[in-house]
């Protein structure tokens, strides 16, 4: 990885951890222990930008989120929280391929809604429950989508990582 990517990826891997931290228990972040349930408002975002620098630095990232999760809200949601590896990475290579973030997120989504289904049907308390979680996940996914693409379009200069010959 460059230096550059290697910055971007440590700050956005640092905002991973921080959202579960800093907004637990606030009113930006919603839980339903019962149903291992939680939507933390921009949780997705780190890893989306992500997506738009490398696949290394999209998996790095999903790690700082699943670490974060791991420490507020226990395994089950961190187990969750470890999917955004997965769609993370899958987002980023398609984009190192050429494919618009938009087409990404698309992509992403039902990896990422119905991955963390799967985690909670498996390892929570089961199959309705993890329903509503993938329902959840769509919802949360898709306005996080749309502060990345805002985010993405603000930022594009800082996340340029090809340098314009001179």
């Amino acid at each position: 990885m460059r230096p550059k990517e290697i910055a971007l990826g440590g700050l956005l891997t640092a905002f991973a951890l921080l959202i579960p931290l800093a907004f637990r228990g606030t009113f930006l972040q919603f839980y339903i222990p019962a149903i291992a349930y939680s939507a933390t408002f921009a949780s997705h975002v780190p890893s989306m930008l992500a997506m738009l620098i490398s696949p290394a630095v999209a998996a790095l990232v999903g790690l700082g989120s699943t670490l974060g999760f791991l420490v507020t809200l226990g395994p089950v949601i961190a187990a969750r929280a470890f999917i955004h590896t997965i769609w993370g990475v899958v987002g980023a290579e398609m984009v190192r391929r050429g494919r618009s973030l938009l087409a990404a997120l698309i992509v992403a989504l039902p990896i990422h809604a119905i991955g963390e289904g799967v985690v909670v049907w498996l390892l929570g308390p089961g199959f309705q429950a993890g329903l509503f979680v993938a329902a959840g996940t769509v919802i949360h996914h898709v306005i996080d989508s749309v502060i990345t693409l805002a985010l993405a379009r603000l930022l594009a200069p800082v996340l340029a990582l090809h340098e314009r010959a001179a």
